[in-house]
């Protein structure tokens, strides 16, 4: 990973996925194309939407308005689960493309395990998109260890991400591990733990070297542990500005084990685990 938001990437399954992105669940409307805006102003090039977040169509105008070429921006949507059945996942791929003003996604994502399709049905569905050449890469969201493992045993094409709840306070030390010797990114939703870090004494105590704050303590241990990519999201710019300034210092291995122990995390055995020490 490079020191750099524009080119900070994490390298799974043959996708170059941008290690900031932009997340915006709950944002919709004017609301959202104005924050989507400001982001690509900034310098992020991951951009995060869902069926489910009702709102492709204001980050479709965010983008088509943007300066930004497409080609330099990520973009990810998903599939609401409720739409897992074969045709129900092609019909509503092509209207999510559709509201994004795009011919392609870079990634799709299956939002949630589902109880609508087998999940090779699923799959079948979304790999035929990707052969058709509307979506460039497959990935899941909220699958736990086994269910990821399935996915990838059932799609022709790789798996190259899993987007799942993953802030300091919230570990994913398991499945961090498997996607590392897997080749698959961890794509952290919520990585300020909805807020929650922000004021943190103990994370504050970690920046303070850095002149940085405790979500950019925050954001810093995530991007910097291996397959790790954020998408945090915010509405205003100062603070998209200052979720995206984090790649101007480097967290010790005792500050990302202290980052860890804040949510009783075992960084020393997982770092040890994935030969980082």
């Amino acid at each position: 990973m490079t020191t750099d938001l524009a080119t900070a990437t994490v390298n799974a399954g043959g996708a170059a996925i941008p290690a900031l992105g932009f997340g915006t669940a709950t944002m919709t409307g004017d609301d959202c194309r104005r924050a989507v805006e400001t982001a690509l102003e900034v310098g992020y090039r991951h951009v995060d939407t869902a069926q489910m977040y009702d709102n492709e169509r204001a980050v479709g105008e965010a983008l088509g308005g943007s300066d930004v070429d497409r080609e330099e921006v990520f973009v990810v949507t998903k599939v609401h689960p409720d739409n897992a059945a074969h045709e129900d996942a092609l019909a509503s791929t092509r209207e999510s493309l559709e509201r994004l003003g795009l011919s392609a996604v870079d990634l799709l994502l299956l939002h949630a395990p589902s109880d609508q399709a087998p999940l090779e049905e699923t799959l079948a569905a979304m790999n035929e998109l990707r052969e058709t050449g509307r979506v460039e890469h497959l990935g899941v969201s909220n699958f736990g260890i086994d269910q990821l493992e399935s996915a990838r045993e059932l799609s022709d094409a790789p798996i190259v991400a899993n987007q799942v709840k993953y802030h300091p306070y919230h570990h994913q030390d398991g499945l961090l591990e498997y996607c590392v010797e897997r080749d698959v990114c961890l794509t952290a939703y919520s990585p300020l733990a909805d807020g929650a870090v922000v004021g943190d004494g103990r994370l504050d105590e970690i920046g303070e070297p850095y002149d940085a704050s405790a979500a950019q303590v925050a954001l810093r241990w995530l991007v910097q542990q291996p397959n790790v990519a954020a998408i945090p999201k915010a509405s205003s710019r100062g603070h998209i500005e200052a979720n995206a300034a984090i790649f101007d210092f480097e967290l010790t291995d005792d500050e990302m084990a202290a980052v860890a122990d804040v949510g009783d995390g075992l960084w020393d055995q997982l770092a040890v685990t994935l030969g980082l020490r």
